[in-house]
């Protein structure tokens, strides 16, 4: 948690009793994928998954977003966030632009 969204946090009336305040500068913990799970399930929700078969160097095309139709190349995979960066021509030049799996179909 970066200390811009923690003061957010802290400055939200009636979060700071919620999730902790002990102590200057102190942050609540991330919760564990074991324990996001077990919320998940006891919400009756399933756990996103998305079977993605990318590796980098692959050309994609982004579908929505403000960069939709925007062929690149992947640069970066990563799996636990379902995220992944996508070098993509911008006036000239290769930008990184992060997307979402399900933002993207492999050419």
């Amino acid at each position: 948690m970066t200390d811009e969204s923690w003061y957010v946090v802290r400055n939200t009336p009636g979060v700071t009793g919620f999730v902790g305040s002990a102590g200057a500068g102190s942050k609540p913990n991330p919760l564990l994928p074991e324990e996001v799970r077990f919320i998940l399930k006891q919400m009756g929700l399933k756990e996103k998954t998305i079977d993605v078969e990318l590796e980098v160097g692959e050309q994609v095309r982004i579908k929505s977003g403000p960069f939709a139709n925007q062929v690149g190349e992947v640069q970066e995979i990563e799996t636990d966030k379902f995220k992944l960066t996508v070098l993509v021509d911008m006036f000239g030049r290769e930008t990184p632009v992060e997307v979402e799996f399900d933002q993207i179909e492999k050419l």
